[in-house]
C-alpha cells in the first residue's frame, strides 16, 4: 500500500516537473508535446508577443513632433478616419385601411360590426378603445352555421387577420363594462364585400 502511494506521488511530481514547463513553451523531454501541453504553451507565447507588439505600435505621442513643422508632417502622414455614414431610418410602411368605423359605447352598452365574406376570405383588422376597455367576441354566422374565433375581457386593443371559416357574416361584438363612455375605432381592409354595424 505504501509503495503504491509513493509511486503515485512520484508520478505526480514527475508530471509537474515535466509537463508544466511545456505549458510555457519549454519541452526538453518531449512529453509535453505528447500531452499537447507544448502546443498550448506556444499559443500563449504567440498571444503574449502579439499583445506586446500591439502595445508598442500604439504611439503615446509622436517623438519627432517637437516643432510645428514636425507636427504638420506627422499629421499629414496619418490618414484621417472617414466620417461615419448616416444611418438610414426606414419608416414602417403606413397601412392604408379601406374602412374605419368609430362607435361610442355608454356603460353597459354593446354593439356589433360584421363583414360579409366568402369562405377562405381574409380581412386585416385593428381596433382600439379610447377611454377604457371592453369585452369582445370575434365570431361568424350564416344560416345554420356559427363560430367563435376569439373572446376577451378588459381589452383595450386588438389586431390581426380574420379568415372566414365559411361564407357569411364575420366580425366583432364589444360591450362596455366600465363606468364611463368609451369609443371603439375599428379599421379594416381585405377580402369582404360589405361592412355594417348591426342594430
Amino acid at each position: 500500500m505504501r509503495s503504491t502511494i509513493l509511486a503515485a506521488v512520484s508520478a505526480a511530481v514527475l508530471l509537474v516537473a515535466v509537463v508544466l514547463p511545456a505549458e510555457y513553451g519549454v519541452d526538453p523531454t518531449g512529453i509535453g508535446r505528447v500531452l499537447r501541453m507544448t502546443e498550448m504553451g506556444e499559443i500563449k507565447q504567440q498571444l503574449a508577443a502579439e499583445a506586446a507588439a500591439d502595445a508598442a505600435a500604439a504611439p503615446a505621442a509622436p517623438a519627432q513632433a517637437d516643432s510645428a513643422v514636425g507636427m504638420a508632417t506627422a499629421n499629414a502622414a496619418q490618414p484621417s478616419a472617414p466620417a461615419p455614414a448616416p444611418v438610414a431610418v426606414v419608416a414602417a410602411p403606413k397601412v392604408e385601411w379601406r374602412d374605419e368605423m368609430p362607435v361610442t359605447l355608454t356603460p353597459g352598452e354593446g354593439t356589433e360590426i360584421k363583414l360579409k365574406m366568402v369562405e377562405g376570405g381574409k380581412a386585416q383588422y385593428q381596433w382600439v378603445v379610447e377611454g377604457g376597455q371592453v369585452n369582445f367576441d370575434t365570431h361568424g354566422d350564416a344560416p345554420g352555421k356559427s363560430i367563435s374565433y376569439e373572446k376577451g375581457r378588459g381589452v383595450a386593443a386588438d389586431e390581426g387577420v380574420l379568415e372566414a371559416a365559411f361564407t357569411g357574416n364575420h366580425g366583432w361584438y364589444w360591450r362596455n363594462r366600465g363606468q364611463a363612455n368609451v369609443k371603439v375605432i375599428l379599421r379594416t381592409r381585405g377580402e369582404y364585400t360589405d361592412i355594417k354595424q348591426m342594430k
